[in-house]
């Protein structure tokens, strides 16, 4: 038994060792059983931490959150603009670092309160910009649950970077619908280069909240 197995059993450690193993068998392969099993502890071990796997998984996605937070600290100079291009982009990585990491994400509570503290420097920057608070909540809402459906989607066509699920070649997509030219060729632009049109697609949505709110 190596030392890090014998290292005390908590909150961190299982949660660690879930996102380790997330990548080598998906979420619907992380089960409570495989995780005590590359601890190498007994199952009813985890159940003293964790009462379910959601519990697990919001445990999960908090590290998920601190992991992000550490790697890409706040800059007091952003403009709200600045802010949702950093925010966003510093998710997306995150998540495309785990698989399954957007549905992981997706739904889950933090365990603790530290994303308080991003959350209340973000919504001071936006009301210092003109936004109500109303504004601001739906602004930086709406960029999150656009970059969590993208990833969501983008993750369904490449599990991790390098991956790719079978029946999304866009040649073999484009031969099948041959009868329809401009959904064959929709494609390249739906299962390729998922970069540019992430960027693309969060420039959009902040280029509409400066129209509706004639906040530039």
């Amino acid at each position: 038994m190596n030392a890090e197995r014998r290292a005390p059993l908590d909150r961190h450690r299982v949660a660690d060792t879930a996102l380790k193993l997330l990548n080598e068998v998906g979420l619907d392969g992380l089960t409570l059983r495989a995780i005590a099993r590359e601890l190498d502890v007994k199952a009813p071990a985890l159940y003293w931490h964790f009462k379910d796997k959601q519990a697990l998984l919001d445990e999960m996605a908090t590290e998920m959150y601190r992991r992000m937070v550490a790697a890409a600290p706040l800059d007091p100079a952003d403009t709200w603009q600045e802010r949702l291009l950093k925010s966003n982009r510093g998710l997306r990585a995150t998540l495309l670092g785990y698989r399954d990491g957007a549905k992981v994400f997706s739904g889950s509570r933090f365990t603790g309160i530290e994303h308080a503290e991003q959350m209340e420097d973000t919504l001071r920057l936006f009301t210092a910009a003109g936004f109500t608070l109303a504004r601001a909540v739906r602004t930086v809402t709406t960029t999150y649950l656009y970059t969590l459906g993208f990833v969501t989607e983008e993750q369904g066509v490449q599990p991790l970077p390098g991956e790719r699920r079978e029946g999304y070649e866009v040649d073999e997509r484009a031969r099948l619908m041959a009868d329809f030219p401009l959904s064959a060729q929709a494609g390249a632009e739906i299962f390729t280069d998922y970069d540019r049109h992430f960027e693309e697609g969060l420039a959009l949505v902040i280029a509409g909240v400066e129209v509706r709110y004639g906040i530039g």
